[in-house]
């Protein structure tokens, strides 16, 4: 086990590259197993996607990485079963559910593991995949999933918009006799990014101007290459920790129109914002303004992973913000460790109101998932004094070389073994 320890006080201050979107790479990574040999690029060296990598492996595949590049061959699949302990390193690992059956017409699947964030139930991925003729047992939590003709195309209505079973339907279908249509889908860029995958590799893909998603099954999928997008929640985490130390920041290598729910939030937090095709540049007021409210909601809405550091954030603010998390139930883990900082939240099933204090004081935490963990190093950055951060494999699911980002900004901290 490693952990962060910061020297808090530093205004931050330089430039980042954004890596490749982890929301985005990890369903292309299920998606190849349709494709004989896919060529993926732009891809973040980050513990889930080591972990998909090893599903693919233990699935028959072969996987060569090169930097922040990923080769993917499938021709020859040995195994249609992810085993409990793959499963569990990651919550996202479902995804490669709809893949398997699609490509092997059965799987069997250990229920999934990942940050604990509450209820994620995945009936909204089982009761599609049932209409797209999918026969589905539970065995002492297995997912015990078999077609016993073919895969037929059906018309799914969603009643929340699920990213992860959008593109577990989006998987499904792509090979399926006739069309799939999908209505309420997730409308986030990775489900876009996703498409375009599919499209390269001879998939029939449309997504209407309601979202709706028009699927036309295809015999087969070939090989492509193809450029992950950039990840929009990397980019907000820099952009809070230059706004809670009152420093300036340029992101590079970004797709601004995919952040346009984050930056009024900032803009009412007093910060300047110059926004290029590929650049972000913000300047931080010494002490920002709090937001009044921040509400998380399915794309094009508020990001829920950007919630955790921007809580952060508000702790140093002047006046108060109100959270309120539409997403998942159990999203304010991170409230009880900032607390031990000095900060004033107090929480309320779905509802967070943070009182901002003058300043924070260097504490030991503990991080409690992968957007808490960002938010707690966020927190450190500005507090007075030294913070030790344990528990940061949660941070390396999602962050690439995130200490050495923060460090090349003017940060002082290392990472040490615990």
């Amino acid at each position: 086990m490693a952990k962060y320890i910061v020297e808090g006080g530093r205004r931050l201050d330089g430039e980042v590259e954004i890596h490749g979107a982890k929301n985005a790479v990890l369903p292309i990574l299920a998606a190849t197993l349709l494709v004989g040999k896919s060529t993926i690029l732009n891809c973040p060296s980050l513990s889930d996607v080591a972990a998909a990598c090893a599903i693919l492996e233990h699935l028959g595949a072969r996987v060569t990485k090169e930097a922040d590049r990923i080769e993917v061959l499938t021709d020859q699949l040995t195994s249609s079963t992810i085993p409990e302990h793959l499963m569990r390193e990651m919550r996202s690992s479902v995804v490669f559910l709809g893949a398997i059956i699609a490509r092997c017409g059965k799987a069997r699947v250990s229920m999934p593991g990942g940050c604990e964030l509450g209820p994620r139930p995945i009936d909204l991925h089982l009761s599609a995949f049932e209409k797209l003729g999918v026969k589905i047992e539970e065995d002492h939590g297995y997912l015990e999933c078999t077609v016993p003709d073919k895969l037929r195309g059906a018309n799914i209505t969603l009643d929340f918009p699920s990213v992860g079973a959008t593109e577990n339907i989006m998987l499904a279908a792509c090979t399926a006799l006739g069309e799939t249509v999908i209505h309420n889908p997730a409308r986030e860029p990775e489900i876009v990014d996703l498409a375009a995958f599919l499209q390269k590799a001879g998939a029939k893909i449309e997504i209407g101007e309601n979202g709706t998603i028009y699927i036309q099954g295809v015999p087969d999928l070939v090989g492509v290459e193809h450029r992950v997008i950039p990840d929009r929640i990397e980019a907000a985490t820099y952009l809070c920790c230059a706004a809670i130390t009152g420093g300036r920041v340029v992101l590079r290598e970004v797709i601004p129109s995919h952040m346009n729910a984050i930056f009024p939030i900032l803009e009412e937090a007093g910060c300047g914002l110059a926004i290029k095709p590929d650049t972000i540049v913000l300047h931080a007021p010494k002490r920002i303004l709090a937001p009044k409210m921040i509400r998380t909601m399915p794309y094009p809405g508020f990001p829920t992973d950007a919630q955790s550091p921007l809580m952060a954030v508000s702790c140093v603010a002047e006046g108060s913000t109100i959270f309120i998390e539409n997403i998942f139930e159990n999203r304010y883990k991170q409230a009880g460790e900032l607390a031990r900082m000095g900060a004033k939240v107090k929480v309320e099933g779905r509802v967070a109101v943070v009182e901002g204090v003058p300043k924070l004081h260097g504490a030991e935490l503990v991080s409690t998932d992968l957007r808490g963990g960002a938010a707690l190093t966020c927190a450190a950055l500005s507090a007075e004094g030294v913070s030790q951060i344990k528990d940061i494999y949660h941070i390396e699911r999602g962050y690439q070389d995130f200490d050495k980002n923060l460090k090349s900004l003017g940060a002082i901290m290392e990472t040490v073994d615990d």
